[in-house]
C-alpha cells in the first residue's frame, strides 16, 4: 500500500473508533461493542471505507491479544498460577470436552455427519480471549470467582489449540467416518509441525529423531523464558539507569515480541508464550512500570483487533442466510451457556459467579477464524459452511458485550439485595503527617486509634466511603481515595513522610502500592499487613522487613489463654510464646525464598518439627530450673497433668 492509502485506512479506523466507542460507553455497552460496531460500519461489506484489507489489519492487531495476556501474566505470581492448576486443567478441560460433545450432538441431530459435527464442536468450543478478558477487566470483574474461572478456561483453551490442529485433518469430510489412515495421520502431523519444520523436510517423516528435535526446541524456549527471570532484571536496571523513557518502552516491546517469536518457533500459541513471559516477571520490581509502558500499545492494538472483527461481518451473506445464521448463533450461545453454567455450579462458583462465567465465555473465538481457514485447506467443511461458521463466530463475539450488559444491568441487580454505592471523587487532603495509613478497616482502625492515643498524627486514606464516614462520625479524620494512585499519595505528603502503614485487605492492590512507593519514594519505610501467608511471602520478597499477619497476634493470645486455663504457669507460656514468635518469623522469611518449589513442603515440615522441639526443650529447661528450688516433681507433675487433660476426649468424642 502507498502512503495515501495507508493514511486513508488509518484515518478510517481512528475516526470510527473515536465516534463509536464514546457513544457505546455512554450507553453502558462498553468499549468492545463500540469497536465492533465501528468495524462493521467501515468494513468492506458496509461503507467500505477501509476496503478489502481488514484481514491484514487483523493479523497486526492480534498483537493486542498477545500484549493483553502478557499484562495478565504480570499480575499472576507463579505460586498463584499453581493454585489455579485444578481450575485450568479440570474446569478448562471439562469445558472443552463437554462443549464439543454437546455441539457435536446438536450437529448430528440436525443431520450433519459425525466428523463434521465433531470438527465444528471443537472449533466452536473455544471462547474469545480478547473479548472475554477485556470485557471482564473493563468492568472490574476479573478478580471475582467467575472472572478467575473464565481466565483459567481461556488459558486452557490456548493450550488446546495445538491438539485441535492435529485432530482436524483426521476429520476430513472425504472419509465420511473417523478413520485413521496413513495419509490423514501425515496431514495431522504436518498441521502441528508446519510452523517449526526444517525447510525441505517432508511432513510425512514421522521419526523419533524429529520428535526429539521438536521437544528439544520446546525445552530450550521454556528454558529461555525461565532464564529471563534472572536476566531481565539486570537488563531493565541498566535501561532504567539510562533515564530514557522511549528506551524502556522499546525494551518492553522487544521482550514481548521476542517471546512471541520463540513460541512461534516451536509451533505453540504466541499468546500463551506472552502469558508465560509475564508470569516469570510477575515478582519483578519493574512489573508495574512494564505494564504502564505496554498498556497504551495493548489498548490501541486490541481496539484495532475488535474493529477488524467487526469489519469481517459479511452483511450480504447474513441477509441471504439470516435464519440459518441466527440459528447457529443461538445454538452456540445457548449450548455453551448451559455447559458453562453447569460447570460453574459443579465447581462451586456460586449463582452469580456461574452466571458471569457463562455469559463471559458463551461466544466464539478469534482462533476460530484460524482453525476454519486451516479446515478449508484440509477439506473438513464445504466452503459455504466455513463462510457461515465464520460469520456466526464474528457475530457471537459481537454479542458478548450485550450479554455482559444484560448480566450487569438486569440479572445482577435482581440477585443482590442492595444497590452498589456510587463512586465519588477523591477528597482534597489538607494535612501532611509523618505517617500515612492506607486502609481503615478492622485492622487499620486499631493501629490508627492506638497511634492517636499516643499523640502520633497520621493521614488516613481509604477507598471505602462508608469507612470514611464512620471515621468522621467518631471524631477522627480520614480521606476518601485510592492509595495506589501516585497523585493521591503526593497530595497526602508522602514525599515528606517517614512511614507508610499498609493496612488494606486487597492483596493485589497492596502489592501494587508497595511497588509504586518503592520505585517513586524509596525513602519511605513500609509496615504492611499480610492477609495470608502467601501475601506475607509476596511482601517479604519485596524486601518489606515489617510484615504483620492480621490473625497471628490474636491467635497466639487465644492459644496462651488456653494454656493458662489448662493450668500451665505464666512464665512457661511466655517463654513458649517468645520461641514460637521467633521461629515463625524465621520460617516465614526462609520459606518465602523457596515458595512454589519442590523444597517448600519438606522445609515447612522441618520448621514445624524444630519449633515444637525448641518449645519442648524450653519446658524441660523450666522444669530443671524449678528443680533447683525443690519444685522439680511439682513442675513435672504439672506438665504430665496438662498433657493428660489435653488428651482427654471432649463430650462429643466421648459420646461417639
Amino acid at each position: 500500500m502507498d502512503l495515501p492509502t495507508i493514511a486513508q485506512h488509518c484515518s478510517g479506523y481512528l475516526a470510527a473508533a473515536v465516534i463509536s466507542v464514546p457513544i457505546a460507553q455512554r450507553l453502558g455497552l462498553g468499549s468492545v461493542l463500540g469497536y465492533l460496531l465501528a468495524g462493521a460500519a467501515i468494513g468492506p461489506f458496509a461503507l467500505n471505507i477501509v476496503g478489502e484489507r481488514s484481514s491484514d489489519i487483523m493479523h497486526v492487531a492480534e498483537f493486542g491479544v498477545i500484549l493483553t495476556l502478557f499484562i495478565v501474566g504480570l499480575e499472576l505470581h507463579p505460586a498463584t498460577l499453581w493454585r489455579l492448576r485444578s481450575a485450568i486443567v479440570g474446569l478448562g478441560g471439562l469445558q472443552v470436552v463437554l462443549t464439543t460433545v454437546a455441539l457435536a450432538l446438536v450437529g448430528v441431530l440436525a443431520g450433519f455427519s459425525l466428523n463434521t459435527s465433531i470438527a465444528a464442536g471443537l472449533i466452536l468450543s473455544l471462547s474469545s480471549t480478547a473479548i472475554g478478558l477485556q470485557s471482564l477487566k473493563e468492568k472490574g470483574l476479573l478478580g471475582t470467582p467467575g472472572g478467575k474461572a473464565s481466565f483459567s478456561v481461556l488459558l486452557f483453551q490456548d493450550l488446546a489449540v495445538i491438539p485441535i490442529l492435529a485432530v482436524l485433518p483426521l476429520l476430513a469430510m472425504s472419509t465420511g467416518t473417523l478413520v485413521l489412515d496413513k495419509s490423514q495421520i501425515n496431514h495431522a502431523h504436518a498441521a502441528v509441525t508446519a510452523i517449526s519444520a526444517v525447510p525441505g523436510e517432508s511432513a510425512a517423516r514421522f521419526t523419533v529423531m524429529e520428535h526429539l528435535f521438536h521437544i528439544s526446541k520446546l525445552v530450550l524456549v521454556f528454558g529461555a523464558l525461565l532464564g529471563g527471570r534472572f536476566l531481565v532484571r539486570p537488563w531493565f536496571r541498566l535501561i532504567a539507569a539510562a533515564r530514557l523513557q522511549e528506551l524502556f518502552t522499546a525494551s518492553a516491546l522487544l521482550l514481548v515480541f521476542g517471546t512471541t517469536l520463540l513460541m512461534d518457533l516451536v509451533g505453540l500459541s504466541p499468546a500463551l508464550g506472552a502469558f508465560v513471559a509475564g508470569v516469570v516477571l510477575a515478582d519483578s520490581e519493574y512489573r508495574h512500570q512494564l505494564e504502564a509502558e505496554i498498556a497504551p500499545f495493548k489498548g490501541l492494538l486490541l481496539g484495532l483487533f475488535f474493529i477488524a472483527v467487526g469489519a469481517s461481518i459479511d452483511f450480504a451473506l447474513l441477509r441471504a442466510n439470516l435464519v440459518v445464521v441466527i440459528g447457529l448463533i443461538l445454538t452456540l450461545i445457548v449450548v455453551k451457556f448451559l455447559v458453562l453454567w453447569g460447570l460453574g455450579r459443579a465447581f462451586r462458583l456460586g449463582l452469580e459467579g456461574s452466571l458471569l462465567f457463562a455469559f463471559a465465555l458463551s461466544q466464539g473465538c478469534e482462533f476460530g477464524f484460524v482453525l476454519l481457514s486451516f479446515s478449508a485447506q484440509h477439506a473438513v467443511f464445504p466452503m459455504e459452511t466455513i463462510k457461515l461458521l465464520t460469520l456466526s463466530i464474528a457475530l457471537s463475539m459481537a454479542a458478548t458485550p450485550l450479554l455482559l450488559a444484560l448480566h450487569e444491568k438486569v440479572i445482577v441487580p435482581r440477585l443482590r439485595t442492595s444497590a452498589p454505592v456510587p463512586e465519588r471523587e477523591p477528597d482534597k487532603i489538607d494535612e501532611h503527617c509523618p505517617v500515612i495509613i492506607a486502609g481503615f478497616g478492622r485492622f487499620g482502625n486499631i493501629a490508627a486509634r492506638f497511634l492517636r492515643a499516643n499523640g502520633v498524627s497520621a493521614t488516613i486514606l481509604d477507598l471505602d466511603s462508608e469507612q470514611i464516614e464512620l471515621l468522621r462520625s467518631v471524631g477522627l479524620k480520614g480521606y476518601y481515595g485510592d492509595a495506589s494512585r501516585l497523585d493521591l499519595l503526593r497530595a497526602a505528603g508522602i514525599e515528606n513522610a517517614k512511614l507508610l502503614l499498609l493496612m488494606i485487605d486487597n492483596e493485589a492492590k497492596a502489592l501494587e502500592i508497595v511497588d509504586n512507593v518503592r520505585h517513586h519514594f524509596p525513602h519511605v519505610k513500609i509496615l504492611a499487613r499480610a492477609t495470608s501467608r502467601d501475601h506475607a511471602y509476596d511482601l517479604i520478597n519485596r524486601n518489606i522487613d515489617n510484615v504483620y499477619h492480621e490473625y497471628f497476634g490474636s491467635a497466639l493470645d487465644l492459644a496462651s489463654d488456653t494454656l493458662r486455663e489448662l493450668g500451665v504457669c505464666p512464665d512457661s507460656t511466655a517463654s513458649a510464646l517468645a520461641v514460637f514468635r521467633a521461629r515463625e518469623a524465621e520460617s516465614l522469611r526462609e520459606l518465602a525464598k523457596i515458595r512454589g518449589t519442590a523444597e517448600y513442603f519438606p522445609a515447612a515440615q522441618k520448621f514445624i518439627a524444630a519449633t515444637e522441639a525448641a518449645i519442648r526443650d524450653g519446658c524441660l529447661a523450666d522444669a530443671a530450673e524449678a528443680a533447683t528450688t525443690g519444685e522439680r516433681s511439682a513442675a513435672l507433675e504439672q506438665m504430665d497433668e496438662v498433657g493428660a487433660k489435653a488428651a482427654e476426649p471432649g463430650p462429643e468424642r466421648a459420646g461417639a
